[in-house]
């Protein structure tokens, strides 16, 4: 395929608000051994990305400092060592940066096939959230048949990911949201209760909903004050697992709380992980949630999808928090 020298990206020019960031043009990268380089047709906004353009979230050493964690498109070319995909293989990926650009390098073990049935903008709002999802909630969290999940923030785009993957697998879900509607949104994605925040008291509503036994994990984006809360809804041998702290970097840990009950406490970030371990997180999304979207049972929930160029609309967008499921950039 013949690959241009340069291609346009998105570049953060300084720390700071949505408009610094701004299309440029950078040499297009080449695939290193055991990577695949992506023609990106979609790419899925986060919210790392926006703790980095404001300069709270630099990359990795060695990463490149255009943003974007998840890409949909098609491969142009291997680097060595690359057995399984081949120049025009349709994949969405899950990288550590770079993904707001024409072309993106990405490992070949974290890419995985665009499922059959969805859009690349569907396809490229996947790996971010479903990868995070998989590790806190089902690896690290545990989750088990006949257990039940708490997620904070059920209609942020790890929301919908967790309530429709643990509703998949049989679980019971219950999911916070600050307004009916969202709570209406993380019902019909199959929370058996939605929980609005700004109303009602989350404690209270978990003691009576599972008369007083607790979930058995809580998938938490908030921090803050929230951890203390959390302890009270955890069941015997409950798991609390963080993944960032929108309210706050230090809460309260209360010991006799945590040893009473034999709770665990457990947190990770996916971007500096290694790509053998990322990639063990594709083969079992593979393996284990890939069919149930390709049936219909788990569906991408994309709120809007706006054109590469107005990726600053799209940071100002998540961070008004009007959104339900993900953002998504387009390249035409």
């Amino acid at each position: 395929m013949n690959i241009p020298s340069s291609m346009r990206a998105i570049e953060i020019t300084a720390p700071g608000a949505p408009d610094v960031l701004k299309a440029g043009t950078r040499p297009t990268p080449a695939p290193g051994p055991g990577e695949v380089l992506i023609k990106v047709a979609a790419a899925g906004v986060n919210r790392p990305d926006v703790a980095q353009r404001q300069g709270r979230y630099p990359p990795p050493p060695g990463v490149t400092d255009i943003p974007g964690l998840e890409v949909a498109g098609t491969v142009v070319a291997a680097g060595s060592n690359v057995s399984q995909w081949k120049a025009g293989d349709e994949v969405c990926a899950l990288v550590a940066g770079g993904g707001y650009a024409e072309y993106c390098p990405a490992p070949a073990p974290q890419c995985m096939p665009v499922p059959k049935g969805l859009s690349m903008a569907e396809a490229a709002s996947l790996p971010e959230t479903f990868f995070t999802v998989w590790v806190n909630v089902f690896d690290r969290g545990r989750l088990g048949p006949g257990e039940s999940l708490l997620v904070q923030g059920g209609s942020s785009g790890i929301g919908v990911a967790a309530i429709q993957m643990a509703k998949a697998f049989g679980n019971k879900v219950f999911a916070t949201a600050g307004s009916e509607q969202k709570c209406a949104a993380c019902v019909a994605l199959g929370a058996d209760r939605a929980i609005n925040y700004k109303t009602e008291d989350f404690v209270e509503v978990i003691r009576q909903e599972t008369l007083g036994r607790g979930v058995d994990v809580i998938l938490d984006m908030v921090g803050g004050d929230y951890i203390e809360r959390e302890m009270k809804c955890l069941a015997e041998e409950g798991r609390l697992c963080m993944i960032a702290s929108l309210g706050g970097a230090k809460g309260t840990l209360v010991i006799p709380e945590l040893t009473r009950r034999r709770l665990t406490v457990t947190g990770s970030t996916l971007r500096p992980r290694p790509v053998e371990f990322k990639g063990a997180v594709a083969r079992s999304l593979r393996d284990k949630v890939w069919p149930l979207i390709e049936s219909g049972r788990i569906k991408p929930v994309v709120y809007r999808t706006l054109p590469f160029e107005q990726a600053a609309a799209a940071h100002a967008l998540m961070e008004s928090g009007e959104h339900i499921g993900k953002i998504v950039l387009t390249l035409g």
